[in-house]
């Protein structure tokens, strides 16, 4: 793929799973063996896990919204900069609905593989978004 296929790709997807609130369209975009890192320490989550963290967020903020801000793009790796928005009326993570809007930032890169994201690394400020919804972290142990 060429860079600006790459940036394409990214585009559709935002605008098909985000934008049209499609949380199903994702398997357009992820290759079978899709694998999306979100943290260091943790299992990467699989192409079933992601739909199913999509479609929570989705039921978590119904309004949500995916503001794209910068994207680096190459023939294998898209990188993105993006603002998410949305007002919190469904149970997120045990947190039950506040009612709160909250705007986090997400920093994503992925990479491409026969036109299909294959891996994932970043995501949202997920501890950002848990204070801006009057939630505490507590740690274990």
């Amino acid at each position: 793929m060429s860079a600006d296929d790459s940036r394409a790709l990214l585009e559709r997807y935002v605008h098909d799973v985000w934008d049209e609130g499609d949380p199903e369209a994702v398997e357009r975009f992820l290759a079978p063996g899709y694998r999306r890192h979100a943290s260091p320490t943790a299992a990467p989550i699989d192409l079933a896990g992601q739909v199913e963290r999509l479609k929570g967020f989705r039921r978590a903020f119904p309004d949500i919204t995916i503001e794209v801000e910068d994207i680096i793009a190459g023939e294998v790796r898209v990188a993105f900069r993006s603002t998410m928005r949305g007002t919190h009326q469904g149970d997120l993570l045990g947190i039950p609905p506040t009612g709160r809007s909250v705007t986090v930032p997400l920093l994503d890169v992925l990479r491409i593989e026969d036109g299909l994201f294959v891996e994932q690394w970043g995501g949202p400020d997920m501890f950002d978004l848990v204070r801006q919804l009057g939630a505490t972290v507590v740690p274990e142990g």
